[in-house]
C-alpha cells in the first residue's frame, strides 16, 4: 500500500511519529491530503532544561530541523516519483509573518494527522512525547487514507500555565477554531525567551522549553519512557530467549 511505503521511506529518515491527514477546506493548504512528521528530543537534553534553555537544547534544535527537512524532502521525492504532486515544508520554503505565523502551521496538518493535539500552551501535545517534539510536514494530491485527528487530553491540568516563565499562558483549553492569541500572548512569550537564551548561552534566539519540559505527558516520557516501546522490547526479548 502507499501508506505502508511511505512511511517506511520517512522511517528509514529517522521519523519517530507519521500521520496522514485531510487537508480541504483548510485555509493555506495547496493541496488536499498533508504528512505530518514528528523526530523526539533526547531524554538527556529535557533533563538539562528544567531551569531553563541551554546551548545543548539549542543546538539539538538545529540538528533536529535539519533531520526534519531530510525527512519531509525524501517524503517529496517518493510521492513525485510516483506521479502525485507533493510539496515538502521544509524550514527553507516557510516564511513567517511578523506575529511568527505560517500560511499552514505544521500543527495544524499534526492535528488533522493524528499526531497529538493543541495544548494549553499552543504547542503540539503528542501521547508518546509529550511535547517533546519538533515537527514538520508536506502536502499531496495522493489518495492517502487519512488518520483520525485527537481529542485534547488537558483537561484541568495547568502545568504550563504554571511553569511559564513570561506567565503568558492564559490557561485556556484549546478546541477546534481557537486563535494561538487565545491560548499565549506570543509577544510575552518572545520577550522572554529572547531574554533567558541571551542571558544562558550569549545567543537571542526564541526558545525556553518550560511549557513544554514540565508538562505531565513529556515527564512520562523523560523520566520513563514509552512505556508501550518498553512493552514491545519485552516480549520480543522474551520470544527471543
Amino acid at each position: 500500500m502507499l501508506e505502508e511505503e511511505l512511511r517506511e521511506v520517512l522511517t528509514a529518515r529517522g521519523a519517530d511519529l507519521i500521520g496522514f491527514g485531510a487537508l480541504k477546506g483548510v485555509p493555506g493548504a495547496p493541496l488536499p491530503n498533508g504528512v505530518a512528521v514528528a523526530v523526539r528530543i533526547p531524554r538527556e537534553v529535557l533533563r538539562d532544561i528544567r531551569q531553563g534553555p541551554t546551548k545543548r537544547y539549542y543546538d539539538c534544535y538545529q540538528v533536529l530541523n535539519e533531520r526534519l527537512n531530510g525527512i519531509v524532502l525524501a517524503g517529496e521525492r517518493f510521492l513525485r516519483e510516483r506521479g502525485f504532486g507533493a510539496r515538502a515544508l521544509s524550514t527553507d520554503r516557510v516564511t513567517q509573518s511578523g506575529d511568527a505565523r505560517t500560511a499552514l502551521p505544521h500543527k495544524t496538518v499534526a492535528v488533522r494527522a493524528g499526531l497529538g493535539w493543541i495544548g494549553k500552551c499552543a504547542l503540539l501535545v503528542t501521547e508518546a512525547y509529550g511535547s517533546a517534539v519538533r515537527i514538520s510536514s508536506l502536502v499531496t494530491d495522493a489518495p492517502l487514507v487519512c488518520d483520525v485527528p485527537v481529542l485534547p487530553r488537558c483537561g484541568g491540568c495547568a502545568r504550563c500555565e504554571q511553569y511559564c516563565p513570561a506567565g503568558a499562558v492564559r490557561g485556556r483549553a484549546w478546541e477546534n477554531g481557537t486563535d494561538r492569541d487565545e491560548l499565549v500572548d506570543i509577544a510575552a512569550c518572545r520577550r522572554q525567551m529572547l531574554q533567558m537564551t541571551r542571558e544562558s548561552f550569549g545567543v537571542a534566539t526564541t526558545i525556553c522549553g518550560q511549557c513544554m519540559v514540565h508538562c505531565p505527558f513529556t515527564n512520562r516520557y523523560a523520566e520513563t519512557g514509552n512505556m508501550e516501546r518498553a512493552v514491545s522490547r519485552g516480549a520480543e526479548s522474551a520470544e527471543e530467549s
